[in-house]
């Protein structure tokens, strides 16, 4: 099978690390795959891909421009030009730009196209063009994926021309499950070394983008609030943004900036995870967030808000996680002093959070409900992948 994926850029984001997931995983199970970055010029590739899969920068394809304008036209004409030379036996896109050019490109090229919207529709603050541009273009796509159920209702709000979107989320590759705290899996790591916190400090640990969005100042507050509790806990908030000023400042209002820190972005965040004895997620909204799936993929004790969309399909609460009703800050607080106070809670919740992610969202069964949704648009599939179909009765 031929397969060709269209991204925006091959940077450090979150779409750029789910098509290098992808893409590994289908090249290695023999297929095709050419993976193109649309909107980027030549630069590094943030995410390792295997050797088989071929990776094509667009504006190698794309002449001198003049115009903002002739810009947009001149990738356009190199796009559908690539994809008509290639002639894969499908085309991929991820991402709403991507998305609207890839379904202009293909036009009368009869190759069925697959586009992945991963922005939370209830919450959509795009420009008004970008609003409008799906409802116009998506209905010609073969097929639309979103990444959990609850953002179904308010994408065929958003685009009416499309009322049967597909959900397929996002996957995790194999090397996070290898990581997973030995205390917690032993049968998955055999061999690893404990590697676990200092035993001197323990940590709260969440990561992501210093945006609103993420209310980590909401976290800061509460863990402020324990702070006199649990003298031998630190927070630790991996990531870079507009509000590190702002939150730096409330660090140092609290009289915390020995207990509370935010070191920037980290190249190894699974080891940071693996570090730290709890995960929080604060945030307003989320897509699918991915870095508590990881968490919990690694065996670490999880809360997080109910919010829209994804913490609710990822975690079930008591089981494998706290998930917390949305905004309930004194909720949140005394979820974090029950999880600072009781390590056994802590394993438990660890342990079922790791075999549960992996049950839901490992490549293997991610693959197979592309998989599904390849035979449902007549996409022809080798035979050799025939197993596809009977893993998936493992994986639901």
């Amino acid at each position: 099978m031929k397969i060709m994926m269209l991204v925006s850029s091959m940077g450090s984001g979150g779409a750029e690390r789910v098509a290098s997931t992808l893409m590994n995983a289908w090249a290695k199970r023999g297929d095709s795959v050419e993976l193109v970055a649309t909107f980027s010029g030549r630069g590094t590739c943030f995410y390792k891909l295997a050797d088989e899969v071929r990776l094509v920068y667009l504006a190698d394809h794309v002449g001198k421009r003049r115009s903002r304008l002739g810009g947009y036209l001149a990738r356009y004409r190199a796009l559908r030009r690539l994809i008509s030379q290639s002639r894969p036996d499908v085309v991929i896109s991820f991402l709403t730009n991507v998305n609207v050019a890839a379904i202009l490109a293909n036009v009368g090229l009869h190759v069925p196209a697959v586009v992945c919207e991963h922005n939370n529709p209830a919450v959509d603050g795009r420009s008004m063009l970008w609003r409008f541009a799906p409802r116009l273009t998506y209905p010609f796509a073969d097929a639309v994926t979103v990444l959990t159920e609850s953002a179904v209702a308010p994408f065929k709000r958003m685009v009416p021309g499309v009322q049967k979107p597909f959900v397929v989320p996002n996957p995790l590759p194999d090397e996070i499950f290898a990581m997973t705290k030995p205390a917690v899996l032993p049968t998955l790591t055999q061999g690893a070394e404990n590697t676990g916190p200092d035993v001197g400090r323990k940590r709260l640990v969440a990561v992501g983008r210093l945006h609103a969005q993420k209310q980590f100042n909401v976290l800061i507050e509460a863990f402020a609030a324990l702070a006199d509790s649990f003298t031998d806990w630190d927070l630790w908030i991996w990531g870079e943004g507009p509000e590190r000023a702002r939150l730096e400042a409330l660090v140092s209002r609290l009289n915390l900036s020995g207990r509370i820190f935010l070191p920037g972005k980290t190249a190894s965040p699974w080891s940071e995870m693996t570090a730290s004895d709890v995960f929080a997620m604060s945030s307003k909204y989320e897509g699918l967030p991915m870095a508590l799936m990881e968490a919990m993929a690694l065996g670490i004790a999880s809360i997080a808000f109910d919010c829209p969309s994804g913490p609710r399909e990822i975690m079930r609460d008591g089981r494998d996680g706290m998930l917390i009703p949305p905004d309930d800050v004194q909720s949140f607080t005394e979820g974090l002093s029950r999880l600072f106070g009781d390590g056994d809670l802590r394993m438990h919740l660890g342990q079922s959070a790791a075999r549960s992610i992996k049950e839901r969202y490992s490549i293997e069964c991610v693959l197979d409900q592309w998989s599904e949704l390849f035979l449902s648009i007549g996409v022809a599939q080798s035979s050799a992948h025939g197993g596809d179909r009977a893993f998936a009765r493992e994986c639901t």
